[in-house]
């Protein structure tokens, strides 16, 4: 690589007879004019390009974010009230449920009550005929037992009466029969 001469003139005092900057370039009066000018034009442009690009990107972010979340924490407060009104419909749901269920329990025991009220009639009606039969069957075998054990005493005493040598008068056998049963 050839190394050019180096204008000084053009170049000024910051550069060397190579060219190579002396101490910083930045601090070198003759350039500060070129220095300012790229500055500025620079600064321009970024400016430029953040006013018609960046930040009315940046704002649409912003506002549609804005937007979202402040239609979201509106959907959330809606879900919210629809929410405590399904609990309150459900609580109201439940204790019409439970009224009706102790309607229905309550309209249950009075049927069952009548029911067994009925059923209790009857058994005692018909408790009252086998207790009516029963005492006529009673009272029919105590006369027919009366009546077997007068016939058997009468036998037996005749019997008895023969078996000691003597001849059974069967009158006399049945007045002492009964007078006996009687009581006398």
């Amino acid at each position: 690589m050839a190394t050019e001469p180096i204008d000084l003139e053009l170049a000024g005092l910051c550069v060397n007879s190579v060219g190579n900057a002396i101490g910083m370039p930045q601090l070198c009066t003759e350039w500060f004019g070129n220095q300012i000018f790229w500055l500025i034009v620079t600064l321009v442009a970024i400016y430029l390009i953040l006013t018609k690009i960046a930040l009315p990107r940046l704002g649409a972010v912003l506002a549609e974010r804005s937007g979202t979340i402040s239609n979201d924490l509106a959907a959330a407060e809606d879900l919210n009230r629809q929410a405590r009104e399904a609990e309150a419909a459900y609580e109201q749901a439940l204790a019409d449920a439970r009224a009706e269920a102790q309607r229905i329990s309550a309209e249950a025991r009075a049927e069952i009550k009548g029911d067994l009220d009925a059923a209790i009639a009857k058994a005692d009606e018909q408790i009252a005929e086998k207790t009516a039969e029963s005492e006529a069957q009673i009272s029919e075998i105590r006369a027919g037992s009366a009546a077997s054990v007068t016939e058997v005493a009468r036998d037996v005493a005749a019997e008895i009466v023969e078996a000691l040598g003597g001849k059974a008068d069967r009158s006399a056998i049945d007045a002492a029969v009964d007078s006996r049963v009687k009581g006398a």
